[in-house]
C-alpha cells in the first residue's frame, strides 16, 4: 500500500510521539511547513485552510479539532488537508499557553475576577471528564449523578476558554492566513519557474539530438567516398 509504514507503531509509541515527535518539535514544524507549501492547490485556498486549523486550535473543543478544522475549511472554501495540518499549532507545548491566555481573556471579558494557572485549568478538565463519565454510567446503575463539578467547570473554565480562545483564534487565524499566503505563493512560483526551466532544457536537448540525427556530417553516419 502506498505511504504505508514499514514498521508498525505500538499504541504506546503513538501516544509518546504525540507528545514528543521522534525528531523533536522543531523538525516536525519544518516538516509540516514543507508539506503545506507543496500541497497541490491554489495558494489562497491553502492559506484559508491554515486559518481554519489555527483558529480551531485555540478553542477548547478537544477531541474535535480535526473535525472542526475540516468543517470550517469546507465552509470558507479552504484546503481541508491544510486545515488538518495547521492544527499542529495546538500541541502539548503550546496548549498550556493557549489555555492560560484563553481562560484569562475570557474571564476578563466576562468580568470574572481571579487568574487560573494552566495546571488548574487542565485539572478541572480532568475532573469534569471523570464526573461526566460517571453521570453517563449512572444511567445504567444505581449510582447517583453529580453535576456540581460540571456546573463549576462550565462557568469557571469552559465558557471563559471558549470566549477567550475564540477571540485569540480569530486574530491568530487571520495572522496565519496573511503569513502563509505570500510564502506559499512565492514557493509555488519558484517551483513553476524551475519546472519551466527543466522543461526548456529537455526540449533544447531533444532538438539538438534531432538536429544531430538529421545532419550526416555531425552524426557521422555518412563518411563520404574514401580516397584510395
Amino acid at each position: 500500500m502506498v505511504f504505508k509504514r514499514r514498521d508498525k507503531r505500538s499504541w504506546g509509541r503513538v501516544m509518546a510521539e504525540g507528545f514528543w515527535p521522534r525528531g523533536g518539535w522543531t523538525r516536525a514544524a519544518h516538516y509540516m511547513k514543507h508539506r503545506l507549501r507543496r500541497l497541490p492547490d491554489a495558494p489562497h485556498r491553502i492559506a484559508r485552510g491554515v486559518l481554519a486549523g489555527v483558529f480551531i486550535s485555540f478553542t477548547p473543543l478537544f477531541g474535535f479539532h480535526f473535525a472542526g478544522a475540516a468543517l470550517l475549511a469546507w465552509i470558507i472554501r479552504g484546503n481541508i488537508i491544510a486545515s488538518l495540518m495547521a492544527t499542529f499549532v495546538g500541541n502539548p507545548i503550546t496548549f498550556p499557553f493557549i489555555a492560560g491566555f484563553g481562560v484569562e481573556l475570557g474571564n476578563y471579558l466576562l468580568g470574572h475576577p481571579g487568574v487560573m494557572s494552566p495546571l488548574e485549568i487542565f485539572t478541572d478538565f480532568g475532573q469534569a471528564s471523570v464526573e461526566f463519565w460517571h453521570n453517563i454510567t449512572s444511567l445504567f446503575n444505581d449510582a447517583p449523578a453529580h453535576w456540581d463539578r460540571l456546573h463549576r467547570f462550565f462557568f469557571r473554565v469552559y465558557l471563559p476558554y471558549l470566549l477567550g480562545g475564540t477571540v485569540l483564534g480569530i486574530f491568530s487565524g487571520i495572522a496565519g492566513y496573511y503569513i502563509s499566503l505570500p510564502l506559499i505563493l512565492a514557493y509555488q512560483n519558484r517551483r513553476k519557474k524551475k519546472l519551466r526551466e527543466r522543461l526548456a532544457k529537455r526540449l533544447a536537448a531533444r532538438e539538438a539530438e534531432a538536429e544531430n540525427r538529421a545532419d550526416p556530417l555531425v552524426s557521422g553516419d555518412d563518411v563520404g567516398p574514401s580516397n584510395v
